[in-house]
């Protein structure tokens, strides 16, 4: 059970420093290609912080573990909107504003996503068809998203641009496309190091995969969004984090799940253990949305109501067959 632990530690920590250097790497690109600050939030991060989600769930559907893949999903969805958010808040300085309009309009689309394959996956099943709706969902999201640019003029620069010439950034730009690749290929091998140890906790345990998926395999695929979120917040960039938050449950519910969906259809014939879950995801979604909307900015008030409901989550999953 310790060496499991370990491995499943370890696999974690790396996925967490690939996702962060990944991060690194994209804002690079980002600032070559120019793109708005909004986008770098939502895509760069939120799809960067996903990856880990994107290589355990779909190792795992291919291996006949769908349960640890819906189980990640739905429980990182409810970590993300509830424990990440409040432990961000109170790091960062004050409240976080979310005055902004982009955010006001994300956040209704992150409430109908994040519950969105709740019901469309109502009886476990998830074949090609729900993988094409939910991959539809998220490019629906992504063309409303570009189609408000003029709503987010701010190029993003975190920091100067260097007096390079065009041929040394393009060389830049292609030794980070390469930099890319390979911790994309180090990410499969660490995602295989959490599905083994998920595997042994289940039988350790005596608890069912789906709630190893829900608990354990969640939470710690999550901890990108709470490192990125507790730097960005304690810089102030309340933009970023919520950005980063919203587009991590939206790349999960839809693209992750999608491309699962496509290339690994699978079923889950006992559903009831995420009865639970599902409940509590609704409720979060709910509350997040009124919080973010409400206001337009997150207390550190609101921030103990998230931490909250996660803690009565867990405590009804743990006490409640």
């Amino acid at each position: 059970m310790l060496f499991e632990i370990l491995i499943f530690i370890v696999s974690i920590l790396v996925l967490s420093w690939l996702s962060s250097s990944f991060v690194k790497t994209l804002i690079e690109i980002a600032r070559y290609l120019r793109w708005r600050e909004f986008i770098v939030a939502f895509f760069v991060m939120g799809f960067a912080a996903s990856l880990p989600n994107l290589f355990v769930d779909l190792n795992a559907a291919l291996q006949g573990l769908a349960p640890i893949s819906f189980g990640d999903i739905i429980g990182g969805n409810l970590v993300d909107l509830t424990l990440i958010m409040a432990i961000v808040v109170f790091f960062s300085k004050g409240k976080v504003s979310t005055d902004s309009k982009m955010v006001q309009g994300s956040s209704v689309f992150t409430f109908f996503i994040a519950i969105l394959p709740i019901f469309l996956i109502w009886k476990g099943r998830v074949t090609q068809v729900e993988g094409a709706i939910l991959i539809l969902a998220f490019f629906v999201y992504a063309y409303w998203l570009f189609s408000k640019d003029d709503r987010f003029k701010k190029v993003y620069r975190r920091v100067k641009e260097q007096s390079e010439s065009a041929v040394v950034r393009r060389r830049v730009f292609a030794k980070n496309v390469v930099k890319i690749i390979l911790i994309v290929a180090v990410l499969y091998a660490a995602s295989q190091g959490i599905i083994y140890a998920a595997k042994s906790f289940q039988a350790s345990l005596g608890i069912s995969l789906s709630l190893v998926g829900v608990l354990i395999v969640a939470l710690g695929n999550c901890f990108p969004e709470m490192y990125f979120g507790i730097v960005s917040g304690r810089k102030g960039e309340g933009w970023m984090v919520v950005g980063d938050m919203m587009g991590s449950v939206i790349v999960c519910a839809t693209l992750v799940l999608g491309i699962i969906g496509l290339v690994a259809p699978f079923e889950i014939k006992d559903m009831s253990v995420f009865l639970i879950a599902r409940i509590f995801t609704v409720i979060a979604a709910l509350f997040f949305l009124i919080v973010v909307r409400t206001g337009k900015k997150i207390t550190k008030k609101e921030a103990l109501l998230l931490l909250f409901i996660y803690i009565i989550f867990l405590m009804t999953e743990i006490f409640v067959k």
